[in-house]
């Protein structure tokens, strides 16, 4: 979807209704409109299908590796005491 528009639209408005001096109250429209946005976003990535025991498994694995390989440069440069 191209939001180039809407966004140019809406700045357009929001100069338009500066320079009359009107002041628009949009922060309940903009919450209700971000909280709709997080809600399909979360239907649309609840839609995923994933492997999770593959997923914790593999995740698992990758922390303590990366711990591992911490603690072995922290060793090979700083040394121990």
């Amino acid at each position: 979807m191209n939001i180039f528009i809407p966004l140019m639209l809406g700045v357009l408005i929001g100069y338009m209704l500066r320079t009359k001096g009107r002041k628009v109250e949009v922060g309940v429209p903009m919450s209700a409109a971000l909280l709709l946005m997080i809600f399909f976003m979360g239907v649309n990535a609840g839609e995923v299908s994933i492997n999770a025991g593959w997923l914790l498994g593999s995740s698992i694995l990758f922390a303590v590796l990366t711990i591992i390989g911490s603690l072995g440069m922290a060793v090979l440069l700083g040394g121990r005491r």
